[in-house]
């Protein structure tokens, strides 16, 4: 179990991490009078994702969504979880037509020693097979963006429309759970054959690929007996997988009274929950912390990110004239500078200079420090281009002092060098801009306590073993 001082520094991180971004663009919120109406939706739309993450981050707020497909008994799982019923179920499919959210007290994780109590919410959801496909998208987008972790409902082996959803919800890089229910309809044999089958899922490479799958096709289990034609590059991975029976079937039961007449009733048995629930319980007390802080983390990165792409997309024209305005005026100081010495450094300053009014411009204030580690990120990531133009800055410099030096060499040479040296200061300060904006369509998220930052210093510590150690690949930011 992680130490749970470390869980609650990087909660304290997170919490740093969102304070910061909303206090970045608490400027940038749209007023009446702003007449540009696609910026002021957007911002208004990623400011409010970015308050109700902050919110639910203090308010240590834990969200499990369950998803499946209709009659899989997802409400079901939930009120055994809840222990009554609070979610409606039937016979009839649909019976749950929007997303629904109940609290959950769970004693063994906001006991009364823990000073920061975690509070636990069960998100019920349609059928994902109810709905056509773009709106079933974005309601599974919306739901598993929210979501901590996601119980994935089968009943028995499962569809190809199943599987399809399944590869789709592992898109947003959240633990899952596949809860194989109704077990009680099964006998042992059968129940263990099916079981083998679901963890084959994610580990057969050889598994159904998504692509090109059509609904007409839910009927066809993807059993251990009935291998798929292709393989995908977005097979579920290390699921696990945990057997329920939420509401069993009821029971007949012979009653023999004291006056020895016999009866039969029918009787529900209890639910086979407790499996599922320990899981649950396993995983929150170990890491339920680390996951809050890691999800509320990539919801605001991914937030910010939109309000900055948003930005560069309307203000792309006066950046353009800005990085041209750099270019032109450090080609004419390069150019007309006889010192080779103050040629580099001034080319340097000039890039420097360009990165922080491009920051300005999108209204993402930046430091000179953190400028200069932009800089450097980018000198590294396009380093031939920038070493070739300061390294050819250099000589040519040499070349002017000695046309100076040297009055026979002539004019001619001069200007030929001082054009030659111009042309590339130029386009390397294009270089540097173009650049620097695509770090900065990533709003803030690789500055200190940007979300990128954060969340690699959290993977960095993350316990062996753990759902969030299974997750890092995915989670990991490119560099």
């Amino acid at each position: 179990m992680a130490d749970k001082s470390l869980q609650d520094h990087r909660l304290s991180l997170a919490r740093a991490s969102l304070r910061q971004s909303l206090a970045r663009y608490s400027n940038l919120r749209p007023s009446k009078n702003n007449s540009n109406t696609e910026l002021a939706a957007t911002l208004q739309n990623q400011l409010d994702i970015l308050n109700s993450t902050s919110e639910k981050l203090n308010q240590n707020i834990i969200r499990i969504a369950t998803f499946g497909l209709v009659s899989r008994g997802k409400s079901a799982v939930l009120n055994a979880l809840l222990g009554k019923k609070i979610l409606q179920t039937g016979p009839l499919n649909g019976v749950t037509q929007w997303p629904r959210s109940v609290a959950w007290t769970i004693p063994a994780i906001s006991g009364t020693k823990d000073p920061e109590k975690v509070q636990i919410e069960l998100i019920d959801t349609p059928g994902i097979d109810e709905v056509g496909g773009e709106v079933r998208g974005d309601m599974a987008k919306q739901v598993s963006r929210q979501a901590d972790l996601i119980l994935f409902v089968v009943a028995g082996d499962i569809t190809r429309t199943e599987y399809q959803a399944l590869c789709e919800l592992q898109t947003a890089q959240k633990p899952l759970i596949l809860v194989f229910n109704k077990i009680d309809l099964y006998p042992e044999l059968d129940r263990q054959t099916i079981y083998k089958s679901l963890q084959n899922l994610g580990n057969n490479s050889e598994n159904l690929a998504t692509d090109g799958v059509t609904d007409k096709s839910d009927s066809e289990n993807l059993s251990s007996n009935n291998p798929s034609p292709k393989s995908t590059k977005n097979n579920p991975k290390s699921l696990e997988i945990v057997m329920v029976a939420a509401e069993p079937a009821p029971m007949q039961v012979r009653i023999e009274w004291p006056d020895g007449s016999i009866t039969h009733e029918w009787e529900s048995p209890p639910p086979q929950i407790d499996e599922l629930k320990q899981t649950i319980f396993t995983i929150l007390n170990r890491e339920g912390r680390s996951l809050l802080a890691l999800n509320a983390l990539m919801e605001a990165r991914d937030a910010e990110a939109n309000i900055a792409h948003q930005i560069l997309k309307l203000r792309h024209t006066e950046a353009e004239d800005l990085i041209w305005q750099f270019a032109k005026y450090k080609a004419l100081a390069v150019g007309l500078n006889p010192i080779a010495f103050l040629d580099v450094m001034g080319a340097t300053v000039a890039d420097l200079a360009l990165i922080r009014s491009l920051s300005r411009l999108y209204g993402l204030p930046m430091t000179g420090y953190e400028a200069g580690k932009l800089w450097q990120t980018i000198f590294s990531s396009a380093g031939g281009v920038l070493l070739g133009e300061l390294g050819s800055s250099f000589l040519l410099g040499f070349g002017k002092s000695a046309a100076i030096a040297a009055p026979q060499i002539g004019f001619s040479t001069f200007a030929g060098v001082a054009v030659t040296q111009a042309s590339l200061a130029a386009y390397g300060t294009y270089a540097v801009g173009r650049a620097a904006q695509v770090y900065l369509e990533k709003g803030c998220t690789w500055g200190p306590l940007g979300q990128d930052t954060v969340i690699q210093e959290i993977l960095g510590t993350i316990e062996r073993d753990t759902i969030v150690d299974r997750l890092q690949q995915e989670l990991k930011i490119g560099k």
